[in-house]
Protein backbone atom coordinates (compact mmCIF):
# COMPACT_ATOMS: atom_id res chain seq x y z
CA UNK A 1 0.00 0.00 0.00
CA UNK A 2 1.45 3.32 -1.18
CA UNK A 3 1.49 6.09 1.76
CA UNK A 4 -0.47 9.02 1.42
CA UNK A 5 0.64 12.38 1.17
CA UNK A 6 -0.47 15.04 3.90
CA UNK A 7 -2.75 16.37 1.28
CA UNK A 8 -4.53 13.17 0.38
CA UNK A 9 -4.79 12.68 4.13
CA UNK A 10 -6.39 16.29 4.32
CA UNK A 11 -8.64 15.41 1.61
CA UNK A 12 -9.84 12.11 3.30
CA UNK A 13 -10.22 13.85 6.54
CA UNK A 14 -12.46 16.41 4.65
CA UNK A 15 -14.75 14.13 2.92
CA UNK A 16 -15.00 11.57 6.34
CA UNK A 17 -16.78 14.94 7.62
CA UNK A 18 -18.86 15.72 5.32
CA UNK A 19 -19.82 12.52 3.46
CA UNK A 20 -19.88 9.88 6.47
CA UNK A 21 -20.57 11.73 9.78
CA UNK A 22 -22.79 15.06 8.38
CA UNK A 23 -24.82 12.85 6.76
CA UNK A 24 -25.48 11.09 10.11
CA UNK A 25 -27.18 14.01 11.39
CA UNK A 26 -23.82 14.92 13.37
CA UNK A 27 -24.03 18.99 13.36
CA UNK A 28 -22.65 19.73 16.77
CA UNK A 29 -19.83 22.40 15.36
CA UNK A 30 -17.90 21.45 18.65
CA UNK A 31 -17.79 17.67 17.73
CA UNK A 32 -16.95 18.43 14.07
CA UNK A 33 -14.16 21.03 14.97
CA UNK A 34 -12.97 18.28 17.19
CA UNK A 35 -12.71 15.95 14.66
CA UNK A 36 -11.45 18.46 11.71
CA UNK A 37 -8.34 18.70 14.31
CA UNK A 38 -7.34 15.22 15.21
CA UNK A 39 -5.23 13.34 12.67
CA UNK A 40 -6.97 9.91 12.93
CA UNK A 41 -3.51 8.50 11.10
CA UNK A 42 -1.69 9.32 13.58
CA UNK A 43 -3.13 6.96 16.44
CA UNK A 44 -2.93 3.49 13.97
CA UNK A 45 -0.01 1.60 13.02
CA UNK A 46 2.07 2.69 9.31
CA UNK A 47 0.29 -0.43 7.64
CA UNK A 48 -3.51 1.17 8.67
CA UNK A 49 -2.94 4.64 8.14
CA UNK A 50 -4.01 4.69 4.30
CA UNK A 51 -7.45 3.77 5.67
CA UNK A 52 -7.40 5.97 8.58
CA UNK A 53 -10.58 7.52 7.35
CA UNK A 54 -12.54 4.30 5.77
CA UNK A 55 -15.82 4.17 6.99
CA UNK A 56 -15.49 0.58 8.88
CA UNK A 57 -13.82 -0.23 12.48
CA UNK A 58 -10.14 -0.66 12.76
CA UNK A 59 -8.16 -3.24 14.90
CA UNK A 60 -6.95 -2.02 18.07
CA UNK A 61 -5.15 -5.13 19.75
CA UNK A 62 -6.88 -7.55 21.64
CA UNK A 63 -10.13 -7.98 19.84
CA UNK A 64 -10.65 -3.86 20.90
CA UNK A 65 -11.41 -1.61 18.17
CA UNK A 66 -11.09 2.09 16.40
CA UNK A 67 -14.72 2.28 15.75
CA UNK A 68 -16.13 3.89 12.46
CA UNK A 69 -16.22 7.43 12.44
CA UNK A 70 -19.96 7.81 12.09
CA UNK A 71 -20.33 5.76 14.92
CA UNK A 72 -17.71 7.84 16.90
CA UNK A 73 -19.22 11.00 16.29
CA UNK A 74 -22.76 10.24 16.89
CA UNK A 75 -21.77 9.01 20.29
CA UNK A 76 -19.86 12.21 20.97
CA UNK A 77 -22.80 14.41 20.03
CA UNK A 78 -25.02 12.03 21.97
CA UNK A 79 -22.86 13.01 25.46
CA UNK A 80 -22.93 16.83 25.37
CA UNK A 81 -19.73 17.30 26.86
CA UNK A 82 -19.26 20.61 28.47
CA UNK A 83 -15.83 21.87 28.85
CA UNK A 84 -16.08 21.28 32.77
CA UNK A 85 -16.89 17.43 32.51
CA UNK A 86 -15.22 14.20 33.95
CA UNK A 87 -15.18 11.65 31.65
CA UNK A 88 -14.87 7.64 32.18
CA UNK A 89 -13.42 5.80 29.25
CA UNK A 90 -14.25 2.19 29.07
CA UNK A 91 -11.66 0.81 26.47
CA UNK A 92 -8.36 2.86 25.25
CA UNK A 93 -8.24 1.33 22.38
CA UNK A 94 -5.73 3.75 19.90
CA UNK A 95 -6.29 6.68 21.99
CA UNK A 96 -8.10 8.26 19.88
CA UNK A 97 -11.39 8.51 21.31
CA UNK A 98 -9.73 9.28 24.42
CA UNK A 99 -8.20 12.37 22.53
CA UNK A 100 -11.48 13.66 21.27
CA UNK A 101 -13.15 12.85 24.55
CA UNK A 102 -10.08 14.98 26.18
CA UNK A 103 -10.67 17.57 23.30
CA UNK A 104 -14.57 18.67 24.80
CA UNK A 105 -14.12 17.64 28.17
CA UNK A 106 -12.13 18.74 31.43
CA UNK A 107 -10.37 15.50 32.00
CA UNK A 108 -10.60 11.71 31.14
CA UNK A 109 -9.96 8.66 32.82
CA UNK A 110 -9.55 5.71 30.21
CA UNK A 111 -9.50 2.34 31.72
CA UNK A 112 -8.27 -0.77 29.46
CA UNK A 113 -7.37 -4.44 30.90
CA UNK A 114 -4.47 -4.31 28.34
CA UNK A 115 -0.96 -2.46 29.38
CA UNK A 116 0.41 -2.58 26.40
CA UNK A 117 -2.85 -0.90 25.11
CA UNK A 118 -3.21 1.69 27.94
CA UNK A 119 1.01 2.20 27.55
CA UNK A 120 0.69 2.49 23.62
CA UNK A 121 -2.36 5.41 24.07
CA UNK A 122 -1.02 7.35 26.61
CA UNK A 123 2.60 7.68 24.37
CA UNK A 124 0.23 8.61 21.54
CA UNK A 125 -1.04 11.63 23.85
CA UNK A 126 1.31 12.86 25.09
CA UNK A 127 3.27 13.06 21.70
CA UNK A 128 0.90 15.33 20.80
CA UNK A 129 0.70 17.28 23.87
CA UNK A 130 -2.98 16.05 25.27
CA UNK A 131 -2.56 16.18 28.97
CA UNK A 132 -5.98 16.16 30.19
CA UNK A 133 -6.16 12.10 30.25
CA UNK A 134 -5.42 9.48 32.58
CA UNK A 135 -4.53 5.80 31.62
CA UNK A 136 -5.44 2.62 34.41
CA UNK A 137 -5.04 -0.79 33.68
CA UNK A 138 -7.70 -2.96 35.10
CA UNK A 139 -9.08 -6.47 34.94
CA UNK A 140 -12.46 -6.08 34.51
CA UNK A 141 -15.14 -4.06 34.54
CA UNK A 142 -16.00 -4.92 37.71
CA UNK A 143 -13.04 -3.35 39.37
CA UNK A 144 -14.65 0.00 38.20
CA UNK A 145 -15.68 0.97 42.10
CA UNK A 146 -14.45 4.16 42.27
CA UNK A 147 -15.98 6.60 44.57
CA UNK A 148 -15.97 9.73 42.08
CA UNK A 149 -18.75 10.18 39.69
CA UNK A 150 -18.72 11.16 36.37
CA UNK A 151 -20.56 13.69 34.24
CA UNK A 152 -20.21 11.18 31.10
CA UNK A 153 -19.29 7.46 30.38
CA UNK A 154 -18.19 6.38 26.91
CA UNK A 155 -17.82 2.25 26.14
CA UNK A 156 -15.90 2.92 22.69
CA UNK A 157 -14.14 -0.05 21.83
CA UNK A 158 -16.74 -3.14 22.40
CA UNK A 159 -20.28 -3.58 22.62
CA UNK A 160 -21.22 -4.69 26.37
CA UNK A 161 -24.08 -7.59 26.40
CA UNK A 162 -25.74 -5.12 29.02
CA UNK A 163 -24.53 -2.21 30.65
CA UNK A 164 -23.52 -3.25 34.41
CA UNK A 165 -24.79 -1.56 37.82
CA UNK A 166 -21.24 -0.59 39.02
CA UNK A 167 -21.00 1.44 35.66
CA UNK A 168 -24.59 3.42 36.06
CA UNK A 169 -23.44 3.66 39.57
CA UNK A 170 -20.39 5.96 38.95
CA UNK A 171 -22.25 8.19 37.00
CA UNK A 172 -23.06 11.47 39.03
CA UNK A 173 -26.57 12.75 38.73
CA UNK A 174 -27.43 14.02 35.25
CA UNK A 175 -24.65 11.68 34.45
CA UNK A 176 -24.44 10.17 30.47
CA UNK A 177 -23.46 7.13 29.46
CA UNK A 178 -23.24 5.84 26.02
CA UNK A 179 -22.84 2.14 25.53
CA UNK A 180 -23.93 -0.40 22.32
CA UNK A 181 -25.49 -3.13 24.23
CA UNK A 182 -27.05 -6.56 23.02
CA UNK A 183 -26.11 -9.47 21.02
CA UNK A 184 -25.19 -9.58 17.89
CA UNK A 185 -26.93 -9.71 14.92
CA UNK A 186 -28.68 -6.79 16.54
CA UNK A 187 -27.76 -4.53 19.19
CA UNK A 188 -28.53 -0.76 20.24
CA UNK A 189 -26.51 2.20 20.84
CA UNK A 190 -27.91 3.84 24.05
CA UNK A 191 -27.41 6.80 26.00
CA UNK A 192 -28.25 6.26 29.61
CA UNK A 193 -28.78 9.43 31.77
CA UNK A 194 -28.96 9.26 35.58
CA UNK A 195 -31.94 10.96 36.81
CA UNK A 196 -30.87 10.72 40.48
CA UNK A 197 -30.03 8.12 43.04
CA UNK A 198 -31.89 5.22 42.30
CA UNK A 199 -33.45 6.30 38.44
CA UNK A 200 -31.98 6.46 35.47
CA UNK A 201 -33.24 6.75 31.38
CA UNK A 202 -32.53 4.73 28.82
CA UNK A 203 -32.85 6.28 25.19
CA UNK A 204 -32.40 3.80 22.50
CA UNK A 205 -30.35 5.88 19.27
CA UNK A 206 -29.51 3.53 16.63
CA UNK A 207 -29.26 0.04 15.80
CA UNK A 208 -25.65 -1.21 14.99
CA UNK A 209 -23.59 -4.46 15.68
CA UNK A 210 -19.94 -4.61 16.66
CA UNK A 211 -17.86 -7.12 18.43
CA UNK A 212 -17.54 -7.44 22.05
CA UNK A 213 -15.73 -5.52 24.65
CA UNK A 214 -13.01 -8.52 25.42
CA UNK A 215 -12.94 -7.75 29.22
CA UNK A 216 -16.70 -6.44 29.80
CA UNK A 217 -16.70 -10.27 31.79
Amino acid sequence: MNALQPSDMKTAKFNMIQQQIRPWEVLDPRVLDCLAALDREAFLPEKLAGIAYADYPLPAGHGELLLPPVLEGRMLQALDLKDSDSVLEIGSGTGYLTACLACLAARVVSVDAYPDITTAARERLQQLGIDNARFETVESLNEIRDKERYDAIAVGAGSLPAVPQNLLEALAIGGRLFAIVGHSPVMSAELITRLDSDDWQTEKLFETDIPPLSFAG
